[in-house]
């Protein structure tokens, strides 16, 4: 009966230890110099591409490599575990391509994921100023032109604003709807589209080397078979796309945990104090234990949630943001306890810890707080 023990698929294994030393070649020596000169990092990109890693999800059909949720959370995590900026470029192509990939016709399919999978990127254009946690109160307008369809208005926080060429946007179609969610409809916006502007970069915290615009839409023009499913299923189409790609955010904290648990298990075993390596210190050596532990339990979390999602499970939503919020609150509790653990040298920009430490701050934020995915557990756990 050994074929239903809990492990991962060999494959799994397999991809990781192919994307980790990719990861360490080809991306975790631009880490610093992305972080400090806040560039987006195009070796990433590039090494992503070339190998194949830059959007796994997309399925075969496309001309994608068809992943399941759980290795598109390895392949995440790992490069997370070294630079968090540049887990971005696939996870943010997987939130900027999902709701094509769940409502999208197949003409839009193939050309939107047909050109991800060759090497373009896709972002997620959903919040604006007024309407973060609540989606359903934005303004951004989208209106029927013969058979176009024109969009005004204004989303911010938008991940990777200005290096995509595609942007999945929600707008407002039918502002006269009964209930304000149903008269939001989802657009595949292309760079090159009349009207399409990118606003100047935030000035951040972490993740420097993901730039975060605003982006603009003055009377841009698309064609109407760009809108994403049936008008009115934006924020349906939204809040599913969510429960996909929430677990991807655990799986960058998760990186970004291992990341700084793995420098800090070197630096107490070469740091001296008291004539010895301060590793074999009990409180240190309790501090370090509690770091491991958390991450382990965050993984598990996350690899399940991807599989729950990934078959439709009654539960996904709850699990989704339970990996998303536990992973997030893991990676910040860890890299501060990092820091703590380098003593003053993990203050300095000198060493990786103070970088992990603020890319780890994001995650309890973005794709939803983490106090709006205790609302949403406990919605799930009510109901």
């Amino acid at each position: 009966m050994s074929d239903g023990l809990y492990q991962l698929a060999e494959e799994h294994e397999e991809l990781r230890a192919a994307i980790r030393a990719l990861a360490e070649k080809e991306i975790a020596p631009h880490a610093e110099d992305v972080d400090e000169s806040e560039r987006y990092p195009v070796e990433a990109l590039e090494a992503l591409n070339k190998a194949g890693f830059a959007a796994v999800h997309i399925p075969e059909e496309y001309g994608g490599q068809g992943a399941d949720a759980i290795a598109t959370d390895i392949v995440i995590e790992e490069v997370a575990r070294v630079c968090a900026s540049s887990s971005l470029i696939p996870a943010v192509n997987k939130l900027g391509t999902m709701n094509i990939i769940l409502g999208g016709s197949e003409e839009l399919k193939h050309k939107v994921l047909g050109e991800v999978a060759e090497g373009a990127t896709a972002s997620y254009a959903l919040s604006e100023r007024e309407a973060g946690s609540d989606p359903a109160s934005m303004r951004t307008k989208a209106i029927r032109d013969g058979d176009n369809w024109v969009l005004n208005g204004t989303k911010c926080w938008i991940t990777n604003a200005g290096e995509s060429s595609w942007y999945t946007v929600m707008a407002v179609s039918d502002p006269d709807a009964s209930n304000p969610a149903a008269g939001i409809s989802a657009f595949a916006v292309h760079a090159e589209d009349p009207g399409f502007v990118v606003g100047p970069k935030e000035r951040k915290l972490g993740i420097k080397g993901s730039p975060t615009r605003e982006i603009y839409f003055e009377n841009c023009t698309i064609p109407g078979d760009r809108v994403i499913g049936e008008p009115g299923q934006g924020l349906k189409l939204a809040f599913t796309t969510l429960d996909h790609t929430r677990h991807s955010i655990g799986a960058q904290a998760l990186g970004i945990a291992q990341g700084a648990l793995d420098a800090t298990i070197d630096y107490v075993k070469e740091r001296q104090q008291f004539g010895k390596a301060i590793s074999e210190f009990q409180g240190v050596q309790f501090m370090i234990a509690d770091m491991a532990m958390k991450i382990e339990a965050a993984r598990h979390l996350v690899y399940a949630a991807a599989a729950k999602v990934e078959r439709g499970d009654a539960d996904k939503s709850f699990a989704s943001s339970a990996a998303k919020t536990f992973a997030s609150d893991v990676a910040m509790e860890v890299t501060t306890d990092a820091v703590q653990l380098f003593g003053g040298a993990g203050y300095t920009r000198d060493f990786p810890v103070e970088r992990m430490m603020r890319d780890a701050k994001i995650t309890q934020i973005y794709e939803g707080t983490n106090q709006i995915q205790r609302m949403v557990m406990a919605r799930q756990l009510l109901k």
